[in-house]
């Protein structure tokens, strides 16, 4: 049963998940896992230039600890770890999907605005 929303809850359900996105690097790690493939962690150093071995690790345990990404360690040395998107990681890419369609009127959207505040239909 889906749960009922006023006003109030549905801005703290959706502040709570937009806290669990935060932080630099998160969407693009996420990104880099939607198309479904198992990501190691050498993998996202070379895949996101940018991050610093700190962050990456910190960014990934943050994902894992809040039941997006799981981390599969294998026992051998050097030690082999994999990131995939758990199904809860994975139900939000059609998520993501919309926010970035969303973004994509936007100009569209503007340019029906008068300066009155209301909109043209």
């Amino acid at each position: 049963m889906r749960k009922i929303y006023t006003p109030a809850t549905a801005a703290l359900g959706v502040e709570e998940v937009l806290r669990l996105l935060e932080g630099r690097w998160k969407l693009i790690i996420l990104f880099h896992l939607f198309d479904g493939k198992v990501q190691r962690y050498s993998d996202f150093e070379k895949l996101i230039p940018g991050i610093s071995q700190k962050m990456l690790a910190q960014q990934l345990r943050q994902l894992e600890a809040d039941g997006i990404v799981s981390r599969k360690l294998y026992p051998q040395v050097p030690p082999k770890v994999e990131y995939r998107l758990t199904a809860w990681g994975l139900a939000l890419c059609p998520a993501l999907d919309a926010m970035l369609k969303w973004a994509e009127q936007r100009d569209a959207f503007l340019s029906k605005d008068v300066p009155d505040g209301k909109t043209v239909d």
